[in-house]
């Protein structure tokens, strides 16, 4: 098996002497790309944001943003990522170089003060700059929103990156004045070509091993001789354990790039949603084919973590508070689980069976996330937290309803945070099938809701709190149905 390696800024450098735990952060900085920081070590602040060539969704690669804290150096073998100081276009002996055009903008704007941040914004801001399908935007009334620039500038690109300096402004007019990418920028030549293709890694120092198979049969029977091995996608979950908790694993097995978990299918009766997608690729793909999901995905944690994050690492973690799950509830979705000796198919609804645990046994893992169609044609996602976004809910509501004539047909309402797992609303569904959806239906039914779960009291929110926020949810909903209806 060949040495692991990684190019960076154009260089091929070997992965060793870092022990398989080893960070890109850790890894870049060693090596003297001290740009990239370490703000918070779990994906919250965005000052290590490094760019990684991915598979691309309109061209045949997309340079993606990443947290380097989180990422395990070895997860990265035979890949190319970039850096703040690769963006900048070396100069003439004896001379500076040229600022790379986003740089440029955050200089001359006053986007960085302390500066601390500002390599981490200017690498998040590159991705969404060399992003292919960046247009002019407006909005409805002709002007625009104070979340795009008319020169098709998403913000929620920066929504992972924290400054404590600048208020914002200066970065957010930076943001807005980028142009589009020359004909000679080499970063933008870079994605008609193929990024580079996914290697088997077998990467081991003092007694502990980062592993990536060729294909899903070999880690299904990897698996089974090392059912103790941590399994790593995106690693926004367990990349907070190695930092934060110091822990470590004498063996993770690396899914991120198995082509049998990438796949994403589209047929008549369902939707099958390969679990090492990553939410942004699900989000772009799918471009607005589910609405709840396209309701979910800008609410979870932020655009940094999201070019990670996927459903199978959310569902798998089994946290009681994970986003995806309520959503996926409300979608009667089912998981695919695979090991050595075939694939079964399980309801979400029948999965989880206590604290972040769940009917997965040892040497299987989520292959597919299925989603039936036909959708229910209402629905709403509502996150409750103390921030608008990049935060962690204290209550997530999912709702999926069939409303026909004027009568609830069908209710499917997922909900998390209120129990030690994701649950349906079970008791809810009952008080709404079957009867008018009214004022008087829904003022009923949102007692029954208010009782679902057994919410407990934590740092984010009261027991009180969190029942109190499932009633409102569902009279938020319908008060917004009518809204619509009205209009």
């Amino acid at each position: 098996m060949v040495t692991p390696r990684i190019t960076v800024n154009g260089t091929e450098a070997p992965i060793a002497p870092a022990a398989p735990h080893t960070t890109v952060l850790d890894f870049l900085r060693e090596r003297g790309l001290t740009g990239t920081k370490e703000g918070c070590a779990e994906g919250e602040c965005g000052a290590c944001s490094v760019l990684v060539a991915r598979p691309g969704v309109n061209k045949p690669t997309d340079w993606v943003a990443v947290n380097a804290c989180l990422v395990p150096v070895a997860a990265l073998d035979g890949q190319e990522i970039v850096t703040a100081e690769g963006l900048a276009t070396a100069g003439a002996p004896g001379t500076p170089p040229t600022l790379h055009p986003v740089q440029e903008e955050m200089a001359v704007r006053g986007g960085s003060q302390c500066g601390y941040c500002t390599p981490g914004f200017v690498c998040s801001m590159a991705a969404e700059y060399y992003r292919p399908d960046r247009c002019a935007h407006s909005a409805p009334d002709g002007g625009t929103d104070a979340e795009h620039g008319p020169n098709g500038f998403d913000l929620h690109a920066l929504s992972g990156n924290l400054c404590r300096c600048t208020g914002y402004r200066p970065i957010r007019d930076a943001a807005f004045a980028v142009g589009t990418p020359t004909d000679e920028d080499p970063l933008a030549r870079r994605r008609e070509q193929d990024p580079p293709a996914p290697v088997a890694t077998q990467y081991a120092r003092d007694g502990r091993a980062f592993v990536r198979k060729d294909s899903l049969a070999e880690t299904l029977r990897l698996l089974r001789e090392r059912p103790d091995a941590v399994v790593v996608a995106g690693s926004t979950d367990w990349g907070v354990e190695v930092n934060i908790r110091s822990r470590r694993a004498d063996c993770v097995i690396a899914v991120d790039r198995l082509p049998e978990l990438r796949e994403l299918r589209v047929a008549s009766d369902a939707i099958e949603i390969g679990a090492a997608l990553t939410l942004t690729e699900i989000e772009r793909r799918l471009d607005g084919q589910v609405p709840l999901l396209a309701d979910l995905f800008p609410q979870f944690a932020s655009r940094l973590i999201r070019n990670g994050a996927t459903l199978g690492g959310n569902l798998g973690t089994g946290s009681p508070i994970g986003d995806s799950p309520p959503v996926l509830l409300a979608l009667e979705a089912s998981v695919l689980l695979a090991d050595a000796d075939g694939e079964r198919e399980v309801p979400l609804a029948d999965y989880f069976t206590g604290y972040r645990q769940s009917v997965r046994r040892p040497g299987e893992l989520i292959r597919a996330v299925r989603v039936p169609l036909p959708l229910s044609p209402l629905t709403a996602f509502h996150k409750i937290a103390k921030r608008r976004f990049d935060d962690i809910s204290s209550v997530a509501v999912a709702f999926a309803l069939d409303v026909e004539d004027g009568v609830v047909r069908k209710a499917r309402i997922g909900l998390g945070g209120v129990a030690a797992t994701p649950i349906r609303a079970l008791a809810t569904e009952a008080a709404l099938e079957g009867r008018p959806w009214t004022a008087e239906t829904v003022e009923a039914a949102a007692p029954v809701l208010r009782g679902e779960g057994t919410p407990m009291s934590d740092h984010r929110a009261s027991a009180a709190y969190r029942s109190a926020m499932l009633g409102q949810s569902l009279l938020k909903l319908y008060a917004r149905t009518t809204e619509a209806v009205s209009s």
